[in-house]
């Protein structure tokens, strides 16, 4: 893809069929495997650096979610937009690749809420869990829904999302708050955002987050964050940067609320892309936290 460069993603590209569409995947290495599930407006060219820190012991997977990365950019007269389609798309790449147990899940952003709800429905498959600026619970009470997205989902915010590629070129410069993108990394990040159809899924990804009991993800929601209990015991590391406006000091109190036993690392000085703020730390944090609880120290 133009405007992606080779060196910083030197992977093989794979595909399945999902649901009559492209699924594109990364995989590198062999052992117990690895999923990374990107979010909104990221691919995985977001998971670059940390395949190539795990991949020497782990088998990692980063599939680009339907209308993302290197997968198909359907309309949505062929294909629905929504959680629960997104939840279906990876049992269905899950089982066609086999891998149904010893599951390491790391997931960021709108990959949380697929990778919980996942997890919610395969307990039993989940090894353990890597949190980073993400949620799968409804807002809490006392947080209102940030103003820029409540933008996005009017018809004016779409507009400049679908014209302009205004939500995925304004995250990478908003994104981090330690360290600031080279060219190369934004240009990366952007690269399958290049045209009116090809930033559906930026768009429609917003526009299907559950805020009301009409909304098509709510229930689904509402189950996952009934249950989240149920992973008290599995180890869980979160990673999170606190200067993100969305995924806030909030959202982060409500995760450690439901997960009190979870290993926090809080990044005082580091924004929503927290992986780009915060590489090469957290590429160890999560290889030893791997480690540790796989008997390889």
């Amino acid at each position: 893809m133009k405007g992606v460069n080779s060196k910083l993603y030197p992977f093989q590209s794979h595909f399945e069929t999902i649901g009559g569409h492209k699924y594109h995947y990364v995989e590198e290495g062999k052992g117990e495997p690895v999923l990374m599930l990107h979010g909104n407006p990221t691919w995985s060219f977001y998971y670059r650096e940390l395949i190539q820190k795990l991949s020497p012991n782990y088998h990692c997977l980063a599939p680009d979610h339907i209308g993302c990365g290197y997968s198909d950019k359907p309309d949505d007269k062929a294909y629905t937009y929504t959680l629960e389609q997104r939840v279906k798309d990876l049992e269905e790449f899950l089982e066609k690749k086999g891998i149904l147990e010893n599951i390491h899940l790391v997931v960021h952003d709108w990959g949380g809420i697929i990778g919980m709800a996942y997890a919610n429905r395969h307990p039993k498959s989940i090894k353990k869990i890597v949190l980073m600026n993400t949620a799968a619970f409804h807002l809490p009470k006392s947080k209102r829904f940030p103003f820029a997205l409540w933008l996005v989902r009017t018809w004016l915010g779409a507009f400049a999302v679908r014209a302009f590629n205004a939500f995925s070129g304004i995250a990478t410069i908003e994104g981090t708050k330690r360290i600031r993108l080279s060219k190369d990394v934004r240009r990366g990040l952007t690269a399958p955002y290049n045209s009116w159809q090809n930033r559906i899924a930026t768009l429609r990804f917003v526009q299907d987050v559950p805020l009301k009991s009409s909304d098509p993800g709510y229930l689904l929601l509402t189950e996952m964050e009934e249950k989240l209990s149920q992973f008290r015991q599995t180890p869980i590391l979160i990673a999170w940067g606190m200067k993100d406006f969305v995924f806030d000091k909030q959202i982060l109190d409500t995760w450690v609320q439901y997960l009190p036993e979870a290993r926090v690392y809080r990044f005082e000085d580091s924004g929503h892309y927290i992986l780009e703020d915060q590489q090469e730390v957290i590429g160890q944090l999560v290889l030893d936290f791997f480690n540790e609880t796989n008997g390889k120290l």
